[in-house]
Parts: C-alpha cells; sequence; structure tokens
C-alpha cells in the first residue's frame, strides 16, 4: 500500500514525540502558487484552442474528416467494447481513488475535488445550452463545426478532468494511467459517434484543468508541508539527539523558500567524543547546536514566473535553472556546501540531509552564532570585516565556485568578528567566468551600498588585484544583478556610477561598456508594440495617397533643395561632435560615422542610437572611455539647452510672421503646445519612480560633463565650431522640411517651421522606436495640419522628409558602418 504524508512523517514513539518544538500554528490550508501557474496555463491553452478554430477552420475540418474515415475501418466490436468500458471506467476509476483517499483521511481534498466537477458540471452544461441559440459563424459554431450536432464541450469528461486536477495524483502512477487511459477511450468514442470534435475536446480538457486548479487555488489545497515534529524524527533518523527545536522565522507565511529550525543537541550527539564538551561550550557557541533549513516540495515553483522571464530574457549563461525538483534542489545546496568547505571557505559545517516525508526535505548545518551582514550596524563594518568579505570570496572564486546570491543577507559576521558565506542554496560548482565576474560585480554593489563605493572598491583591490576589478566593470548594471539590489539601487544608481568611476580610477584603460547580457530588452517589447500602433496609423494616410500623382505633382527642384538639406545635417553633427572633443578628429571620418549612425537608428530608439556609434567612435580614435562618454554627454547636453531655448525662442516669433501685424505677439496654438508638453513634462516628474529614472538616466549621461566643457572653453575655436554645428544641424533639418512642404505646394511661414521641426523631434527623441518611428511622423502630420496645411499636402511633405531624412541613408549608412569596421573605427 502507498505510503501517506501522515505515515511518512509521524515520529517513532519514544524519540521524537517527546521533543518540544516550539512553533506557531502552520494554516491548515496553503494556496500553492504552482496551481495559479496551471490554471493561468490551462486559460491560455483554452485561448489557443479558441483562436484556432476561428481562423484554422479548413485545419479543424480535414483532422475531423480523417478521423471519420480511420475510425470507420475499426472493428465494430472493438469501438463497442471501448464505449463500454469507457463509459463504466470514466466515472469508476475517480471515485474508487476517492474513497481510497477518504480511508487515508484526505476527505478535504477529495471535497475540493467534488467541488470543481460539480463546477465544470455546471460550466459545460451551460456552453451547451449556450450553444444551440448561439448564431451560426461564432467561437461556439466553429468549435462545433457550424452546425448543432455535436457538442462544444464534452459534458461527461470535463467534470472527470477537473476531479483528476484539483484531487491530486501525482506520485500515483498507476491511478493517474488508470484514469487518464478510461478519459481517452470517452474521447475516441465522442468523436466516433460526432458528439465532440477535436477541437471541443482539446477545449474541454483545458477547460477542465482550468477549473480544477482554479477551484484548488481558490478555496486553498491541504496543507502538505511536515510540522517541526516531523523535522526533529528526521534529525534523529541521521542518529542525531534534539532536545529541542524553535521556529526561527517570524511566521510560516514569511514568503520564505525555506524554512528555519533552531535545535539544541542532547548528550547522545552524533559524534560520541565531544558529548561530554558539549553543554560546557553551548555558552561560547550560541543557543543553538544546529541549524536546520526545511525545503517544501510547494515552494519550489515560488517566484516561477520570475525565474522563468529572467531565464527567457537573460542570456542562459546569466541565469541558473527556472524550476528544480525537491531532490534536485537538496542535492544542488548539499553539493555546493561540501565544495565551499573544501574550497577552504568559511562556512557552516552541513551536518547532515534528508527527507522529511514525500513532501519535504532538510539541510542541517552546525550553527554559527552572530548576524547577518543586514542586521550588522553601518559604524560595526570595518575595514577589515571587508577585507575578510574579500578574501573569503577569493578562495570561492579559485575554486570556481559561484554563490550567485550575494546579498547582504547571505554574509554573517561571526560572535568572533569573522565573515561567514551563508544561503548557498542558488551556487553553482565549475562555474564559467562570466558566472564569476557576476559573484563579484554582485559583492561589489552590495558592500558598496553598506559600505560605500570607495571602501569597497579599495577592500577588493587589495584582495583580488585591480586586474580582476576591471573584469567586473562591464557587468555593473541591475539587470545583472539580484532581484533585491535592483531594489535597492531604485532609490539610488549612484553606487554604480561610484564603483565604475573607482575602477577606472586605478585602472584607466579598463573597458567600460556594459556586456549585453539580455536576449532582449523589455523597451524592445515596448517598440515592438509602439511600432505595430505606428504602422496601424500610418499605413491608411500611405494608403489613402496616390503615389504616381503625388509623384507627378511635386516639384523636384524643391526636392532637390530638401536633399541638400538633409545632407547638410551629417556636416553639421560631425562639426558638432568635434566641437566638443579637444583631441584632434579628422571630418571626412567622423562625417562617415554619422552616416553610419543613421543605419543604426533602425535598430534602437533615435536618442540612443547616434550616442553609442559617436562613443565607440571616439574610444577607437584613443579617447579614454570616461572621457569618450564625457564629450558625448557634453555635445548632448548642449544640443539639448540649445533645442529647449529655439523652440521657447520660435514659438514666442511665430505670431511676427503675420501679414495683421508686425509685434511680436505669439501664435496662441503653438503656446498652447508648448505649454502643455511642459506640463505634461512637470507632471511625470512629480511621480517618484518617473523621477529617478530621469534624474539616474542624466546623471549616468552627462557624468563628467562640466569638466570636459571646461576643457572645450578654453579653446574658442572649439567651442565654435561645436556650437556652430549644432546650430546648423537644426538649420539642416528645418532646410529639408521647409523645401519638402514647398515641394507640394504647400507654404508656411520659416518660424513655424521651425518650431514643427524642434516639437516632432522632441517628441521622435522620446519615443521607443528605431528612428522614432510612427512618433515622427504623427507628431509632424498633425502640426503641419494643425498651421494651415491640408491634410493631403502635409502627408505627402512628411513622406518626402522622412524619405530623405530617415530611408534613403539607410543603404549609404550600412555602407560607412561596414567600412568602418573594416578598419577598426567602430
Amino acid at each position: 500500500m502507498t505510503q501517506t504524508h501522515d505515515e511518512a512523517v509521524r515520529p517513532r514513539r519514544g524519540a521524537a514525540a517527546g521533543v518540544p518544538v516550539d512553533e506557531p500554528a502552520q494554516p491548515y490550508r496553503i494556496r500553492r502558487s504552482s496551481d495559479a501557474i496551471r490554471f493561468a496555463a490551462s486559460l491560455t491553452g483554452l485561448a489557443v484552442v479558441m483562436l484556432l478554430v476561428s481562423f484554422a477552420q479548413g485545419t479543424t475540418h480535414g483532422l475531423h474528416s480523417d478521423i471519420q474515415e480511420g475510425t470507420a475501418h475499426a472493428p465494430r466490436i472493438l469501438l463497442s467494447l471501448a464505449t463500454l468500458v469507457s463509459s463504466f471506467g470514466v466515472l469508476a476509476v475517480p471515485i474508487a481513488f476517492g474513497i481510497v483517499r477518504l480511508f487515508h483521511k484526505d476527505g478535504t481534498r477529495v471535497g475540493i475535488a467534488l467541488l470543481a466537477a460539480m463546477i465544470a458540471f455546471g460550466i459545460t452544461v451551460g456552453l451547451d445550452d449556450l450553444s444551440v441559440r448561439a448564431a451560426p459563424g461564432g467561437v461556439l459554431d466553429s468549435l462545433i463545426w457550424g452546425g448543432t450536432e455535436t457538442a462544444p464541450i464534452h459534458t461527461d469528461i470535463a467534470p472527470v478532468i477537473a476531479f483528476v486536477s484539483a484531487v491530486g495524483m501525482a506520485g500515483r502512477t498507476r491511478w493517474q494511467a488508470a484514469t487518464w487511459t478510461m478519459i481517452g477511450l470517452a474521447a475516441l468514442t465522442g468523436l466516433t459517434a460526432a458528439y465532440a470534435s477535436v477541437a471541443a475536446l482539446a477545449a474541454t480538457y483545458f477547460l477542465g484543468r482550468a477549473i480544477g486548479h482554479g477551484t484548488l487555488y481558490a478555496v486553498g489545497t491541504p496543507n502538505p508541508r511536515p510540522p517541526g515534529t516531523a523535522v526533529v524524527a528526521a534529525l534523529e533518523r541521521l542518529g542525531l539527539r534534539p532536545v529541542r527545536a524553535v521556529r526561527l522565522d517570524d511566521s510560516p507565511d514569511s514568503g520564505e523558500e525555506t524554512r528555519r529550525y533552531g535545535v539544541v543537541l542532547g548528550a547522545a550527539a552524533a559524534d560520541p567524543d565531544d558529548t561530554a564538551d558539549r553543554d560546557a561550550d553551548r555558552d561560547g557557541r550560541g543557543e543553538w547546536d544546529l541549524e536546520v533549513r526545511v525545503l517544501d516540495r510547494d515552494q519550489q515553483t515560488a517566484g516561477l514566473l520570475y525565474r522563468v522571464w529572467r531565464l527567457l530574457r537573460l542570456r542562459s549563461t546569466t541565469t541558473g535553472r527556472a524550476l528544480r525538483s525537491l531532490r534536485r534542489s537538496l542535492e544542488q545546496e548539499s553539493l555546493m556546501a561540501y565544495a565551499v568547505a573544501a574550497a577552504g571557505v568559511r562556512t557552516p559545517r552541513l551536518v547532515g540531509t534528508s527527507e522529511v516525508g514525500t513532501e519535504a526535505a532538510l539541510l542541517a548545518y552546525e550553527h554559527v552564532p552572530g548576524r547577518r551582514l543586514a542586521d550588522v550596524p553601518d559604524d560595526e563594518i570595518t575595514d577589515a570585516l571587508l577585507a575578510d568579505v574579500w578574501r573569503q570570496f577569493r578562495a570561492m572564486q579559485a575554486g570556481r565556485l559561484a554563490h550567485r546570491r550575494l546579498q547582504d543577507g547571505a554574509i554573517a559576521v561571526g560572535a568572533d568578528g569573522r565573515a561567514y558565506l551563508t544561503d548557498l542554496r542558488s551556487g553553482e560548482t565549475a562555474a564559467g567566468d562570466l558566472a564569476l565576474r557576476l559573484d563579484l560585480a554582485q559583492l561589489l554593489t552590495t558592500l558598496a551600498l553598506r559600505a560605500g563605493p570607495e571602501r569597497a572598491v579599495r577592500t577588493a583591490a587589495a584582495a583580488l588585484g585591480e586586474e580582476a576589478l576591471a573584469a567586473a566593470v562591464p557587468l555593473l548594471q541591475p539587470v545583472a544583478l539580484s532581484r533585491a539590489t535592483r531594489t535597492a539601487l531604485r532609490r539610488d544608481r549612484e553606487p554604480l556610477t561610484r564603483i565604475r568611476e573607482q575602477i577606472v580610477r586605478l585602472k584607466p584603460e579598463t573597458e567600460v561598456a556594459p556586456l549585453r547580457l539580455e536576449r532582449f530588452r523589455p523597451r524592445t517589447i515596448f517598440s515592438i508594440v509602439a511600432l505595430s500602433i505606428a504602422a496601424y496609423i500610418v499605413i491608411p494616410q500611405v494608403a489613402s495617397l496616390d503615389v504616381a500623382a503625388m509623384a507627378a505633382a511635386a516639384s523636384w527642384h524643391w526636392a532637390a533643395a530638401a536633399l541638400g538639406g538633409a545632407a547638410l545635417t551629417y556636416l553639421a553633427a560631425a562639426f558638432m561632435l568635434m566641437g566638443f572633443v579637444p583631441e584632434r578628429l579628422p571630418l571626412g571620418r567622423t562625417v562617415l560615422v554619422q552616416l553610419a549612425a543613421s543605419f543604426v537608428k533602425l535598430v534602437a530608439p533615435a536618442a540612443v542610437g547616434g550616442v553609442a556609434v559617436n562613443t565607440r567612435y571616439l574610444q577607437r580614435s584613443g579617447v579614454r572611455p570616461a572621457l569618450a562618454v564625457a564629450s558625448v554627454g557634453a555635445s548632448q547636453l548642449v544640443g539639448l539647452v540649445t533645442h529647449v531655448l529655439l523652440l521657447v525662442l520660435f514659438g514666442f516669433l511665430t505670431g511676427s510672421t503675420t501679414r495683421a501685424t508686425q509685434d511680436l505677439a505669439p501664435s496662441r496654438t503653438i503656446v498652447i503646445v508648448v505649454l502643455s508638453l511642459g506640463l505634461l513634462a512637470g507632471l511625470a516628474l512629480t511621480v517618484p519612480r518617473v523621477r529617478r529614472v530621469v534624474a539616474s538616466r542624466l546623471r549616468s549621461m552627462f557624468s563628467g560633463v562640466l569638466p570636459r566643457l571646461v576643457d572645450v572653453l578654453q579653446t574658442p575655436r572649439k567651442l565654435l565650431t561645436g556650437m556652430g554645428g549644432t546650430l546648423l544641424l537644426t538649420v539642416g533639418f528645418v532646410l529639408c522640411l521647409d523645401a519638402s512642404i514647398r515641394a507640394f505646394g504647400g507654404s508656411l511661414p520659416l518660424t513655424t517651421v521651425v518650431v514643427v521641426f524642434l516639437t516632432a523631434n522632441a517628441v521622435g527623441s522620446a519615443a521607443p522606436t528605431p528612428g522614432g518611428l510612427g512618433a515622427v511622423e504623427g507628431a509632424l502630420t498633425l502640426a503641419l495640419t494643425i498651421s494651415g496645411l491640408t491634410a493631403e499636402t502635409a502627408t505627402s511633405a512628411v513622406l518626402l522628409y522622412r524619405l530623405l531624412t530617415l530611408w534613403l541613408p539607410v543603404l549609404p549608412g550600412w555602407g560607412a558602418f561596414a567600412y568602418l569596421q573594416r578598419r577598426e573605427a567602430l
């Protein structure tokens, strides 16, 4: 007979039964995250079935016809036998299993399963009745192939699937095989009798699973976690003699993935040679002899969705496994504990491991009196303690061991003032170089948050060397750090910047460009969505245009002038960059770099692509990484200030070009638009999170900019070149836009064109789409229409402008990019 959970964890008479265990009362029922995940997965499967039957009706028709033809050749006696067996077994087997569970005192779980079956039965009956009145062509009609002769949901097996999903047959393979065999036979007879379609059976399966797991999560499953007495009994099976145990967590629902118990051992310890001195030494070693970590099976899925997201988003060498079984978790932590101790790292000694029934396992560590680093006051974190932490870390790195959770909760400070590395559950043996460097970046950030970046880097350099620290600089980015550390950095990202600065100061030739750890970024997903919306808006506008008539009506000499204005922008951008770099740069190559940046715009937002290309170009030209970033930041800062000043100035002057008056009365519409944008920006900055993000971005972008600007101010020629390039860049774009408008017979005051361009350029720089695609087109078309152009003229002018400034330079930009890469200029 199968051993039940209660039988497996029941303490032996005369052993653990008399050992007092101080722990809060366990909840009778718990909500497991695995049930919620299975519920969501089942709903997703149901939605996929609905989409398939809506868009692939021909496939479902063909599949149904093939099944009918195949079953028509089957012996009728076999089909009759299958019908007879499934009609009886599909209910008899689950009922028999429920009776067995009642005899094993698992009535609560059976009751929840019966509730799920009743809900499933009511829903399926309701859907079947609804399908009779459903209009042809709907989703239900697609499920039943355009008629009402078959049911959209198999009423007989949907409640059974819900019951099986909720009652819990995990680990009972014979019962599972018998139950699903009966369900399969019932589905087969439904197909042969034309009672249900393949799509209906698939929908039945996912609906039953969703109802079963949804009911289980809503009501809560009986708590399978073994109590503290079962933990004590498992310790006795290891040969230990516990006399008292206390739950160390604040509450049983503390949110931790593991439970912890402090255990006092009696005189009959596992090592007889130590029994005489055990009680005498306890005062010096703390209140407990052992610290026991209990791994509960239901907690193995805690945070699964987050881990899966990290696994999909980051490269495989960056993250660990998303899901581990209970046995796998036990073996991994045990192996890490033994490997870390063998490497000479100071860590609590692993005394033993054991299963606790079928739903948990334990690891018993020798208790080390002390505190977590998170609980140590700042004034007690001395340089000697930091140096000791780095020595333990160095020993771990020498053994090719990656910890992967080096937060302040994973570092303990013993009563003797020495550092211990704990919490080895996510560790990795035979780790690769990237995993070891990630550990270094994590520990640098952890210690910088507690002791300051300067002390963290100084003590690390003394223990590891400057070369090792330089290897961690490209990994000092939030995505490479643990979740708790990223949460702390959301309040202030300055520690990362200061860590980089300290390391670069020690080793100036350090490569500071961040290493690409992500397969994709959340911004990429947002860009795809934004591009889809942009295509939805722009394509209908383009489709409504007669391109041939538009080209025939265009004034080609104005189109050539627009092309000249677009070409002028690359020369201006080169002057702008050269003016803010004290070092000498060749003009021709710098112009090619700006042309290459136009190609990069298609794979990065407009405000990001040019910055990355220019920074790389300066580094390849011999400018130090920090100075290269500062130079590009200086040009961007001056460009931003100039852009805002020009927008305000020309927005105010737009009214001065009217024929009715020559005063300086501003255009009301333009002023309203400018003020509205300013108001929206101000409201956004009132949100603390937005303000922190903007401040951190600006701080990281313009760090070191002011010293670079001081260097430029000392050379008037450089300052004139930079400022002239900044203004010439705006002039080139404005001339291109104005000529594009005139090419289609339109005309606007030059001041209005300037304001329209500056506004659309600001929107495009803020948009997450490559090259500001969609955002720039929409902003330009709207602004030109408001300014007095017809919709056709505005759309035609914008398309020509974007063709010349975004699409036409792509091919030459790609050629320039490839050429510069071959010459190692990028």
